[in-house]
């Protein structure tokens, strides 16, 4: 295994305590309410939401650690807060100390939701940069599928307080990732353009690729730095306005999709679409699966079809099964495999789309020099609006059935092809640096091809 596939694994992993605690509150969600005599808000408020408004102030805030402390010590201080957050909601006596513990986990997944794409993507080449920043998503999906299967272990071994157990399982792989992290090295660019280290950059860019010219990679990662220092520009300006559009716009389709509302309460809409709650939590294990194979395929297609055809992809697929299980739910077409295989389909269109791009897309956009803000700010978008749909979400299922719900996400998706088609640029193939030529806005170049945002820009 080579160096860049060694490191940007240990680094994703990250992903897979991300894909564990985002999913793992599925199989608490009705024991935790019924024991604590929580109302649908306080439900929605103090436990399933709690982690994503911590993930909201992890994503908000990464870029800080992110470029002060360095890409390999955020990462490092991403698996203590995973550990922290197991152990102490496992053992919490009431729902306020629960929800502080979910609030700790959330943060760390924010984190890393900015530090590990971040990293991987300073470290990858651009050839391979879209397969080896996807092994973060590969890693979210597949602690999703080990969160819903260890749910179910959990819930037909352990009779009494099983939940605790179920949360608390997370503290075994949280503490590995810490241990392994310590062998990453430190990211080649962020040593240059935080710390001015060219010589420790050269080393690590030498055990990358041996018989890469590192002379050249430097020369041109420091050219692309003199550019942005004498445009002294704002993060929040002309300059950044196309990156920043193009980061808003993919982090609020990703969720609008209605992805986390699935992720969350799968047993819950599927037990509305009358199966029993066995067979509904034992039904997320197979929607875990797809989600796991899909995000294979994505990957495996990324660097090959580029950004914008999967999304053209999954978008179809988005749309024909939101549509489908909508019109189940009004004509009351429930109880067989429908909506549990329209589930699925669901499933497979965000893995090998939305699901395959968003951090790979995010972390490409943004030039080196603002690389982690970018990366939190698109981060944040997708987060805030994860809370916000999971917060309001027992309170929307309270009062309407899944017919209207799945319709409102199918509309979104809609529109999401409109961005395609008119906004969004492939960026498979090209280097960071080229990307950051062509995608910020120079006075020079403003209304040339480098200002240009259709989705026909040259790769």
């Amino acid at each position: 295994m080579s160096r860049i596939v060694q490191w940007s694994v240990t680094v994703a992993l990250a992903g897979f305590l991300f894909g564990f605690d985002t999913a793992v509150i599925s199989g608490a969600d009705k024991p935790i309410q019924t024991l604590w005599g929580l109302s649908d808000l306080q439900h929605g408020l103090l436990i399933m939401s709690m982690a994503l408004w911590g993930t909201v102030i992890g994503a908000i805030s990464g870029n800080w650690p992110t470029d002060r402390l360095g890409r390999r010590a955020t990462l490092l201080l991403i698996g203590a807060l995973y550990l922290v957050s197991a152990v102490g909601s496992a053992l919490a006596t009431d729902p306020y100390w629960f929800s502080f513990f979910r609030l700790i986990g959330g943060i760390g997944v924010g984190v890393s939701s900015v530090a590990a794409p971040t990293y991987i993507a300073e470290i990858a080449p651009s050839e391979r940069r879209g397969l080896l920043v996807g092994l973060y998503q590969f890693n979210v999906v597949f602690g999703i599928l080990m969160a819903f299967v260890s749910n179910y272990a959990i819930g037909v071994l352990v009779d009494a307080q099983a939940w605790r157990w179920m949360l608390g399982v997370e503290a075994v792989p949280a503490l590995l990732y810490t241990l392994m992290v310590f062998r990453v090295p430190k990211s080649p660019r962020w040593l240059i353009l935080k710390r001015g280290d060219v010589q420790g950059a050269a080393a690590v860019l030498r055990q990358l690729d041996p018989r890469a010219d590192v002379d050249a990679q430097i020369a041109e990662i420091r050219a692309a730095e003199d550019s942005e220092q004498q445009a002294h520009a704002p993060f929040f300006s002309a300059r950044y306005r196309l990156p920043i559009l193009l980061a808003f716009l993919i982090a609020f389709f990703n969720q609008l999709s209605g992805i986390n509302f699935i992720i969350y309460y799968a047993p819950r809409v599927l037990e509305e679409a009358q199966l029993g709650s066995s067979v509904a939590l034992l039904s997320t294990v197979g929607i875990g699966v797809i989600n796991l194979l899909f995000t294979m395929l994505g990957m495996a297609l990324i660097d090959r079809l580029g950004r914008r055809t999967l999304l053209y992809i999954g978008s179809v697929g988005y749309i024909v099964s939101l549509v489908l299980i909508s019109r189940a739910f009004f004509v009351n077409d429930l109880g067989g495999l429908d909506v549990p295989l329209l589930l699925c389909l669901f499933i497979a269109a965000h893995a090998i789309s939305q699901g395959a791009i968003i951090w790979v897309f995010i972390s490409e956009i943004f030039p080196n020099h603002v690389r982690a803000r970018g990366q939190s700010f698109g981060s944040s978008v997708h987060w805030i609006c994860a809370a916000t749909i999971t917060l309001l979400m027992p309170t929307v299922l309270g009062h309407f059935s899944g017919g209207p719900v799945f319709a409102f996400f199918a509309v979104m998706m809609v529109l999401q092809v409109l961005f395609v088609v008119f906004l969004m640029p492939e960026t498979k193939g090209v280097s960071l640096e080229a990307l950051q030529r062509r995608l910020t806005r120079t006075t020079a170049a403003s209304h040339g091809d480098s200002a240009r945002p259709v989705g026909a820009a040259r790769s």
